[in-house]
């Protein structure tokens, strides 16, 4: 019966010594610091039925804040590139009754002559959108 116990005895300690190793481990090793951003470049190759034009608009908004948008037309694709929230965000044409409409994700992007309006359509319809904007320079 002592050898039971004491092989009890053994396997309780070691069991145990884990834990307690441990638990000094992480005292003395320091939290890692959070991740830095990371960007990237993207490259998109597009073929066109015609030329490929790049236009850069600035926008200035009714909140006195502006932003640049870029445009990229390659017949058949049509892009408007323009932060949202701090970020980029690659914008496609769709169907639009007057104008130029382009959608990402949530977001849409409206531009009819110098005026262009910001929305994000996960809100009601009657929300006020993000940006109301007046085009202050266009240059190809």
């Amino acid at each position: 019966m002592s050898a039971i116990r004491i092989l009890s005895a053994i396997a309780l300690a070691l069991l145990a010594t884990p834990a307690w190793a441990q638990e000094e481990a992480e005292a003395i090793v320091p939290p890692l610091p959070a991740p830095e951003t990371v960007s990237a470049t993207l490259n998109l190759a597009l073929q066109s039925s015609g030329d490929i034009e790049r236009l850069v608009a600035t926008y200035q908004c009714a909140d006195e804040t502006s932003f640049t948008v870029q445009y990229i037309n390659a017949p058949p694709n049509f892009l408007a590139i323009l932060p949202v929230d701090g970020n980029n965000h690659v914008f496609v044409t769709t169907l639009s009754g007057s104008g130029a409409r382009y959608v990402s994700g949530p977001y849409e992007w409206w531009n009819k002559g110098n005026e262009g309006t910001l929305r994000d359509l996960m809100q009601e319809a009657d929300a006020e959108p993000m940006a109301q904007c007046t085009e202050t320079s266009n240059t190809p």
